[in-house]
This record gives C-alpha cells, structure tokens and sequence, in this order.
C-alpha cells in the first residue's frame, strides 16, 4: 500500500456505505489497516448496538511515550454516515461512488466527515515516525450521528483513551469548520411524549381519542418554547442563536378520518449550552406529562463542549490558519463526552452547510488546505522541530 493524498484516501472511505444502521466494521477494517501501513500500532473497542448490529471503533497510537509538557496531538473522527433519502449529485447517481466535478468531491460522508479524515491521513503519512518526539493519536468512533454510542464505548472500554487522559494532548474533532478554530459548541437532548388511547369507529363511542389529552401537554410545551426564548437564564451569549432554540413536532400518524387516534406522539429537541442545560423545562414538561397520565421519554443525546477561547493552543491554531478569532458554533460533535481532555478544539476542512444535503460534497482545496493544516500542527505538537 502506498501513502495517499486526501483525495485518494477520501475516495476509498467513502466507498464503504456506513450509514449509522449498518455495520461500519469493513470501514473500519481499512482504516486500521492503512494505519499499521503508517506505523501506528491500533486498538479496537467494538461492540453491538441495541439491533444487533456490529460496530467498531479504531484508535491508532504512533510515536513515543509523551514526556513532560509534550502531550502530543490527537485527532478524532467518526465512520458513520446519515441516511441518503433521494441522491442528487453528479456523475453515477450512486452516494457511495466518489464523483469529482467542479473540483469537489461528491459522495455521502464526503464532507461529514470522512473528508476530515482522509486529511489528516494523508498528513500523517507526510511524516516519518522517526521525526516524533510525541506521540500522535487517531480516534475514529461510530454511531456519531445517532447518539454518539461510539464515543461511549471508547471513554468507557479504550485503554489508550485512558493513556491520553493521563498525557492530555492536544484534541482536534475534525467535524466540518471550513477550518476556522472553533472552542465551543452547544450540545443536543430532548424528549418524547406518548398519548395512548383506544383505536374505532369514529362514528361509535367506543374509542379513545390519544390526542384529547396531548392538547394540553402541547400547550405546556409551547408554554415552555416561549419561556426558552424570553428568560435571560436560559441564554448563553457566546452562541447565535444564543437559546436553546427549544423545536418540537406531534403526529398521530392517522391515515383514516372515520378511525379515532390510538396513540398520538410529541417530541422536543434542543440544544444544551455550557451552564445552561435545560433541565428546568424537561422537569416542568415530565411533571406536566405525568399529571396526564402520559408516557414520558428522555432523549439525551450529547453534551456541549467548552474550551476558554484564550488559550496557547487556540492562539497557535489561528496563527496555523491565518485567521483572527476563534468562534462558537451551534451544531454539536462527539467531543462533548471527550471531556477529560482539558484542551479540546473543532477543527476540520469542508462547510457544515454540505453535511447532510442530498449532493454532499468537499471542495479539493479544502482537503488539500485540511491536509496542510493537519501537518503543520502534528510538526508542531508532536515533533523536535517546534
């Protein structure tokens, strides 16, 4: 196997169709692969998730045992993709085949985040583990995006997790940032409310209607959207949006006006700030199901991540990237449960704007900028020369 370019690394990632509900375990196969061929020695966390589906998580390690002050750098990434529901880019018409137009790369995971990773593999293997006086950590979880299972695992079962909480590296999430430094993002949880009631005839007396008593829990719900905007408690000024932009939707999935609703469902999602969590108006709102008799579920997902924007680390990042200031966003990462990490940051190439879409693509100069980028800080962090 030869060193590749991001684009070439890229390329062969993305071919592996590791949506979330699907195994991630071949993917995962290459990339460890391809770091032995790099000289990281690897560990595997792997586990099932509640289907029954394997999945897996890689953690490379090259390098010498950090030393004094020299924790070194570690990267973190995740294998899985989201669902495609309707593929419109270029080329084959196929989400998992690499298609490159217009100097970008289109595929699924392209940008989110797959395009991150092959950039920092490419920059690894621009350096020869003899120059390392650092070591030089690669994490890649599954189950990012749906409910960040893998990350889990790893803080719970990696050993070399465990070794870089006792060293405290330097923490780069590669999620898309158009590779402007970002110190903090918000977090995401939110909960479900279930109505039973009893499927008939509507034109008899013998049903119940489920939605009869989730309309007063939907006015507490609107209650509390309305107090998550106005109390200056809930807010978080270093964020735009600076709430916790409370979102919530209901359905009773009737396809039959003559059948009384058996079951109608309300969920809400927001997003958790650093000191400002939410858990007064997920109390309000259980107590409030509760006293309906309605089934409530919590659906946390993550937690945020915050770093102090004045920090040696971040200073040394802008001036890598040549730019100003380091920025918040809104969007979160698996980086919240790597917590015990002191000096985490979110940095990687490609726009969230193409996370997700239906033509998702990265810009060449993106992972080739990603790439350079990636190097300078691993010479930087993790070799004599600085």
């Amino acid at each position: 196997m030869a060193a590749l370019s991001a684009a070439e690394a890229l390329k062969h990632l993305v071919r592996f169709p590791s949506v979330s509900e699907t195994s991630n375990v071949a993917v995962s196969d290459w990339l460890e692969t391809h770091l032995h061929y790099l000289g990281f020695t690897t560990e595997r966390v792997e586990y099932e998730d509640p289907r029954g589906v394997a999945k897996s998580n890689v953690i490379g390690r090259r390098g010498p045992p950090a030393a004094a002050g020299r924790g070194g750098l570690a990267y973190f990434a995740h294998s899985d993709v989201v669902p495609v529901a309707g593929w419109n880019g270029p080329g084959s018409g196929q989400p998992f085949e690499p298609t490159l137009q217009d100097d970008r790369i289109y595929a699924r995971g392209a940008c989110d985040i797959k395009g991150s990773l092959a950039a920092m593999l490419a920059a690894a293997g621009r350096i020869a583990a003899e120059q390392q006086t650092a070591p030089l950590t690669l994490v890649c979880t599954a189950d990012e995006e749906v409910g960040f299972a893998g990350a889990k695992q790893v803080v719970a079962h990696s050993a070399r997790f465990r070794q870089l909480v006792a060293e405290q590296p330097l923490g780069i999430i590669g999620e898309p940032t158009s590779l402007e430094v970002v110190y903090a993002h918000k977090g995401i949880s939110g909960f479900r409310v279930i109505s039973r009631g009893r499927a008939a005839h509507s034109s008899t007396r013998d049903g119940r209607n489920a939605n009869l008593a989730m309309v007063p829990m939907l006015n507490e719900i609107k209650q509390l959207y309305d107090r998550s905007e106005s109390d200056p408690q809930l807010r978080h000024p270093a964020f735009n949006p600076p709430t916790l932009t409370w979102n919530f939707g209901v359905s009773d999935h009737a396809e039959a006006v003559n059948v009384t609703p058996a079951e109608s469902r309300a969920w809400v999602c927001f997003r958790p700030m650093p000191g400002c969590d939410g858990q007064s108006l997920v109390d309000a709102a259980r107590a409030r199901a509760e006293s309906l008799g309605l089934d409530f579920e919590w659906l946390f997902g993550g937690p945020p991540l915050w770093g102090e924007p004045a920090r040696p680390s971040i200073d040394q990042l802008l001036k890598l990237s040549g730019t100003d200031e380091a920025k918040t966003v809104c969007y979160g990462t698996d980086g919240g449960y790597f917590s015990e990490l002191e000096d985490l940051v979110v940095w990687g190439p490609g726009a969230i704007a193409q996370a997700h879409t239906s033509d998702e693509w990265i810009a060449l100069d993106q992972l080739t900028r990603g790439t350079d980028l990636y190097e300078q800080a691993i010479r930087h962090w993790c070799t004599a020369a600085e």
